[in-house]
C-alpha cells in the first residue's frame, strides 16, 4: 500500500512543497503498475480540491498515515472538507505500550488485585506479551463481563456486567459532542456498570445514575436541573463538541518521507490481520445468525481460513476440492510460523487476495463459547503488539491434512454459460450506459413460452407496492440476510447441515466474477422476495399460510406455518 500512496501523492504534488500540479498532469511514473490508475485518480482529486478527502485505513502503517494527511494539504482540503481536533479515542500505541507495562508489573509481583472491566484480554492481548503467564502470578483477580469467556477462566471472581442498554453512561461522539446514555430497562441479570464496580473498590454503593448525574453537575453551570433534564431529552449535551485545530504540514516533511525506505516487493511471504466480516474480533462468535452468514466474496460460514491468492496456493502446491453438494471444500491445511510462533490453519485459495500474501481473520478459536466453541482458528496467536495488522517474514508449508470448509457460494447461482445467455448481471460503464440507457431493459430475458398458470394481474385495481434495490451500491454485506433471519425467526443449522446444502436463509447475496481470475471485477446480486404479483411461492401452500395483501405484497400468516417449505 505505501509504495502506491507515495505514487499518489507524488502525483498530486504533496511531495513537491509546490501544490497539486494543474488538472491533467500527473507526476506517476510511467513503468509504475498503477500508473494509469493513478493518473484517472489524481485526475478526478483535483477536479474535487477542498471537497474531497483521503482516509487511510487504521491498519494502514504511519507513513502511510502521514501520505494522507500531505495529499489532503496539498489539494486544499484542510479546513474545508477535514477538520482536526484533539483525538477522541486513545492512542493504539500508548494502549499497547500500557498493556506492555502492566504484563511487566505482574511478572514482577508488584500487582496483587486486577480488575478487569470488560474486554478478553486472556484471548485476544498479543501472543508476544505472555498475558496469561502473567496473569498467573496475581494473587486476586476479577472480571467485569456480561459472558463467562477465556479470560473469566483464569479469574477467581466474576462479576456481571449490565449491557449498555441496561447502564447509565456518558460517551462522545466523532466530533467530541457528549450524549447521556440512558438505559431502556432495568438489568436483566443484576448486572452492575463499570462505574458502579469501581465506586465499590472506593468504598461506595452508588447507583450509576447518582455518578452520572454527579459528574455533569460539576461540569454545568446556571441551573443544572433545567440543563440536565435538556441534556437527557435532546440526547447531548451542548457545547461539548471539540475546537478545531490549526494545523500545517512540516516544512522537512518532504524530505523526511523520501528518506524513509520503501517497502519494496521481495520472497518474504507478508501476513495480514482483519476483524471477521460477521463475527469482528470475536465478540460475536456465539451469535448463531452471524456464524451462519455467508461472508462476503468468499461466502464461507462457521470457519475461518488463511486466505491466498490462486497463484501463491499453485506455488506452493496447495488444493483444495469442491464435494458433491457444491458448499464444501476440502482444502489442504498448512503450518504458518510467524515470528517464531507456529499454528496450523485451514487455507482457502481466493483469487482476490495479492500474491504473496496470507490474510488472517480473527475472532475464531474461541473456546468456553456455547455457539462458537472450537470453531475455525485462532489467528489472535500469531499476532504481535508491533505489528497488529501486517508484518513479513511468513513461511507457510503444506501439513498433508485436509479440512473441510462450508462455503455457499456455489449454491443456487447460475453458471457462467447459463449467467450469459440469461443476463443475469448486466453491467456498463458510464459512458457506455450515457451511449444507451436501456443497456439493462434490452438484455431482458424473453420467455420461451406464453402459456401460464396463473392468470393475468388485474393492475386496473390500483397501485401495489413494488421493491426496488439499488445494486450499484450493493457491496454484499449481507446485514439484510440477517435482518430477515430475525424478522422471521429463522433458525440456524449448524455447519454439518450447511454442508448438505440445508442452510435456510429466506434470502441470499449471490457473487458473480467477471475479467481474469487474478483480478476480477465482483458484482452483488440480491435475491431477495420481490413480491410478485403472481407469486407461486403463494399458491403451494397446503395450509394458506403465504397470501396475496389486497396492496400488491406477499404476506406469511406464521400461526398457520407448518413448516413444508414448499415455498
Amino acid at each position: 500500500m505505501e509504495p502506491f500512496v507515495r505514487e499518489l501523492a507524488s502525483a498530486l504534488g504533496a511531495l513537491g512543497g509546490g501544490g497539486a500540479p494543474p488538472e491533467g498532469a500527473s507526476a506517476a511514473p510511467s513503468a509504475s503498475p498503477h500508473a494509469s490508475f493513478i493518473t484517472a485518480l489524481a485526475k478526478d482529486l483535483q477536479q474535487f480540491r477542498g471537497a474531497s478527502i483521503v482516509i487511510p485505513g487504521d491498519e494502514q502503517s504511519p507513513m502511510v498515515h502521514a501520505l494522507a494527511h500531505a495529499i489532503n494539504a496539498a489539494l486544499g482540503n484542510v479546513g474545508n472538507s477535514l477538520v482536526y481536533t484533539d483525538p477522541v479515542e486513545a492512542n493504539a500505541v500508548n494502549q499497547m505500550q500500557s498493556l506492555a507495562e502492566l504484563v511487566q508489573d505482574m511478572n514482577s509481583g508488584s500487582v496483587k488485585l486486577l480488575m478487569i472491566l470488560g474486554g478478553n484480554p486472556v484471548y485476544n492481548a498479543p501472543a508476544d506479551l505472555g498475558f496469561v503467564e502473567a496473569l498467573k502470578k496475581v494473587q486476586l483477580r476479577a472480571h467485569l463481563s456480561m459472558h463467562k469467556d477465556e479470560t473469566s477462566e483464569w479469574c477467581q471472581w466474576q462479576i456481571p456486567e449490565a449491557h449498555f442498554l441496561e447502564a447509565w453512561s456518558d460517551a462522545r461522539a466523532f466530533d467530541g459532542t457528549v450524549s447521556i446514555m440512558q438505559p431502556l430497562i432495568e438489568p436483566l441479570y443484576g448486572g452492575k456498570s463499570a462505574h458502579e464496580v469501581m465506586a465499590l473498590l472506593i468504598n461506595q454503593t452508588r447507583k450509576g445514575y447518582e455518578i452520572v448525574r454527579d459528574y455533569w453537575q460539576s461540569q454545568m453551570g446556571g441551573n443544572f436541573e433545567q440543563a440536565w433534564r435538556r441534556a437527557v431529552h435532546n440526547g447531548i449535551v451542548p457545547d461539548t463538541a471539540l475546537q478545531p485545530k490549526t494545523v500545517a504540514l512540516r516544512g522537512d516533511f518532504a524530505a523526511q518521507a523520501a528518506a524513509q525506505s520503501v517497502p519494496t516487493p521481495n520472497s518474504s511471504m507478508e501476513i495480514l490481520f482483519r476483524q471477521d466480516p460477521t463475527v469482528y474480533d470475536g465478540r460475536f462468535a456465539n451469535n448463531g445468525w452471524l456464524q451462519e452468514l455467508p461472508k462476503p466474496l468468499s461466502k464461507l460460514t462457521w470457519d475461518n481460513a488463511a486466505y491466498i491468492s490462486e497463484r501463491t496456493a499453485r506455488d506452493l502446491g496447495l488444493e483444495q476440492k469442491i464435494g458433491t453438494t457444491g458448499g464444501n471444500y476440502f482444502v489442504d491445511t498448512v503450518n504458518l510460523t510467524y515470528r517464531g510462533a507456529r499454528f496450523q490453519f485451514a487455507d482457502l485459495d481466493y483469487a482476490r487476495p495479492a500474491d504473496n500474501t496470507v490474510t488472517m481473520h480473527l475472532g475464531y478459536g474461541r473456546a468456553r463459547r456455547r455457539v462458537g466453541d472450537n470453531l475455525g482458528f485462532n489467528a489472535y496467536a500469531l499476532r504481535t503488539s508491533d505489528a497488529p495488522w501486517q508484518g513479513t517474514g511468513v513461511e507457510m508449508r503444506k501439513t498433508g491434512e485436509q479440512y473441510e470448509l462450508a462455503a455457499t457460494q456455489l449454491r443456487f447461482n447460475l453458471l457462467s454459460e447459463e449467467a450469459e445467455n440469461r443476463h443475469i448481471v448486466r453491467a456498463a460503464t458510464f459512458e457506455e450506459y450515457k451511449k444507451n440507457p436501456r443497456f439493462a431493459q434490452e438484455a431482458v430475458e424473453e420467455p420461451g413460452h406464453d402459456v401460464s398458470m396463473y392468470e393475468p394481474w388485474d393492475y386496473s385495481k390500483g397501485y401495489a407496492w413494488g421493491m426496488t434495490i439499488d445494486v450499484n451500491t450493493c457491496v454484499g454485506c449481507s446485514a439484510c440476510v440477517v435482518a430477515c433471519q430475525a424478522e422471521n425467526n429463522i433458525p440456524v443449522v449448524g455447519k454439518g447441515q450447511v454442508l448438505r446444502s440445508r442452510e435456510m436463509h429466506w434470502l441470499r447475496v449471490d457473487n458473480y466474477f467477471k475479467g481474469a481470475v487474478t483480478n476480477p471485477q465482483t458484482y452483488f446480486m440480491p435475491v431477495p422476495c420481490m413480491h410478485c404479483e403472481l407469486a407461486p411461492c403463494e399458491v403451494v401452500c397446503p395450509v394458506n399460510a403465504t397470501v396475496h395483501s389486497a396492496e400488491g405484497l406477499n404476506d406469511m400468516v406464521y400461526n398457520r406455518c407448518v413448516g413444508t417449505r414448499y415455498c
